[in-house]
């Protein structure tokens, strides 16, 4: 595996951080080098949230990314703020429920999810975040799908336990997305 680094951009309360740390945990699980940093705004809920993680086989220098290999944005202000950084050839991953705005660029792949309503329609909304996890998960050749059961239930405190479940049905519902 080569490094990857990805960048999860939204507003608090969108899950943006637990779906850092579900792709920092399962590349943990997946014996790689791993860098999880999040940042978010005094707020928390409703101001801004981004996550970066460094996934790699080698050892990770530095958890800053600047230019992300993976963006994964859940409202337009990140999406107006990141899209730019984005490397030649990387991937954006955009909430087209929330974002209406089209990526100009012609140099990265662009996935247009609508994770929102997808996690309404399931009965899931607060798990939009997954969805698009799931999206990631299935154009990566290098992070793969398997795994997935074993890395939620180590994030999924005990008390929680019955969202396990609900976090791999939208795990599912990104992965199969056709759009």
């Amino acid at each position: 595996m080569k490094t990857t680094q990805i960048l999860i951009a939204g507003f608090g309360g969108q899950g943006i951080l637990f779906a850092g740390k579900f792709l920092a945990y399962k590349g943990l699980l997946e014996d790689l080098q791993v860098s999880w940093l999040p940042s978010y705004g005094p707020e928390m809920r409703g101001g801004t949230a981004n996550c970066s993680v460094i996934l790699s086989d080698d050892p990770v220098g530095s958890p800053i990314i600047t230019d992300p290999d993976v963006l994964i944005v859940m409202n337009l202000p990140s999406l107006q703020k990141y899209a730019d950084t984005v490397v030649p050839g990387g991937q954006i991953y955009v909430d087209s429920t929330l974002i209406s705005e089209k990526v100009v660029r012609d140099d990265v792949q662009v996935f247009y999810i609508p994770a929102t309503q997808m996690a309404g329609d399931a009965g899931v909304s607060t798990l939009a975040n997954m969805i698009m996890m799931g999206c990631v998960l299935k154009n990566n050749p290098e992070l793969s799908f398997d795994g997935t059961e074993e890395t939620v239930k180590k994030l999924v405190p005990p008390k929680k336990a019955a969202l396990v479940d609900l976090n791999l049905k939208a795990l599912e519902l990104g992965r199969d997305y056709a759009g």
